[in-house]
């Protein structure tokens, strides 16, 4: 009987031989994770079989990475993934780590709430904390705060955190409160702003994170940006970045020139409506964005040249104001459904 696939998208992995790292389409199955060069390729270009492996998240042997997992198999073997946002990486490591704990016990694979996070009782999820505190209306409120000659948007103190988790219920005490709140910091739900906090961060303390009104935090799916001061860390960002992400992840788009289809990272956010996509492989700066205001989205069957390059199923396309064409793929036909949707809500609503 075949092994049951039980998750598949699209990570960026760091190559075994060279330091290179590529996007690549990654399957789960009961007992191995593959992964190819492109997603309608019929072999794989390598598979990591999960008997005997481990899975360290998050994975901090690349600091200028974020949202990395290590897996590393029976035999010591390190393989490297990164997702392209929170969520998608939290789907990744519970569904691997409920496989690998399956293969362990003989028994077959079966979806279960895991715990992710170190020294913290069985029954916290951190996910569904940070889901609390990303509330619109009762989570954590988040801010414009000046410091050292810098605006920092879209931000919040540590002593805010702090007092959220307890005034919640979420912990009895401070120092309980401290705990889930490094427990956020170092699954990467929440990330420093500041200097004070990126010491705080980088200290390898048990408590990493700061109960301290000097020291700034954000939500990593959040539009923080900084003023005033330019850096590799802090970068003075443009209008269109400041509205809120409303969604992100993945797709294969069609260039404007060779009509070749590449992997880009998409980020759509919302007053300003802005699309912005990136070399999922490489930094922060885009590669380029697309104005969404008075743009129409629709599903398409077909698209020049790109059956000449293996992409077939799942297209869409967005026409500018301007009429500028974007040509799309999905990897599922829920999730050109799901992105369809929220770019002509953005569409509509964003300036």
């Amino acid at each position: 009987m075949e092994p049951q696939e039980i998750r598949e998208g699209y990570l960026v992995k760091k190559g075994t031989v060279l330091n290179s790292w590529k996007a690549v389409w990654v399957v789960l199955s009961e007992d191995a994770v593959e992964f190819y060069k492109k997603k309608t390729d019929s072999s794989p270009k390598g598979m990591i079989p999960l008997k005997g492996a481990t899975l360290t998240s998050p994975c901090q042997d690349y600091g200028k990475r974020t949202l990395v997992f290590k897996l590393t198999t029976d035999k010591k073997q390190d393989h490297f993934f990164q997702a392209s946002h929170v969520e998608e990486r939290e789907f990744w490591v519970k569904d691997i780590k409920r496989a690998i704990t399956c293969i362990q016990g003989g028994r077959k694979f079966a979806r279960k709430s895991t715990r992710r996070s170190i020294r913290l009782p069985e029954t916290v999820n951190l996910n569904e904390l940070y889901i609390l505190m990303r509330d619109q209306d009762d989570g954590v409120k988040e801010l414009k705060l000046e410091q050292e000659k810098r605006v920092f948007n879209h931000c919040f103190t540590g002593v805010t955190v702090i007092d959220w988790l307890i005034s919640k219920g979420k912990a009895r005490n401070r120092n309980e409160a401290l705990m889930l709140a490094t427990g956020l910091l170092n699954e990467g739900f929440l990330q420093p702003a500041g200097d004070l906090s990126k010491e705080g961060a980088e200290s390898g303390d048990q408590t990493a994170f700061l109960d301290d009104t000097l020291a700034l935090y954000y939500f990593t799916d959040s539009g923080f940006f900084c003023e005033g001061y330019s850096s590799d860390e802090d970068t003075l960002l443009k209008e269109e970045f400041r509205g809120n992400i409303i969604k992100q992840g993945c797709l294969l788009k069609q260039g404007h020139r060779r009509k070749n289809w590449k992997v880009r990272k998409f980020i759509l956010r919302d007053d300003p409506a802005f699309m912005h996509y990136y070399d999922p492989t490489k930094g922060d700066d885009p590669l380029g964005s697309i104005h969404l205001r008075g743009s129409v989205v629709t599903a398409v069957e077909f698209v020049p040249d790109a059956k000449k390059y293996d992409v077939d199923g799942n297209l869409f396309e967005i026409i500018t104001s301007d009429e500028t064409h974007y040509f799309l793929q999905a990897a599922t036909a829920e999730e050109r459904k799901e992105w369809i949707k929220a770019v002509q809500a953005v569409s509509k609503s964003g300036k």
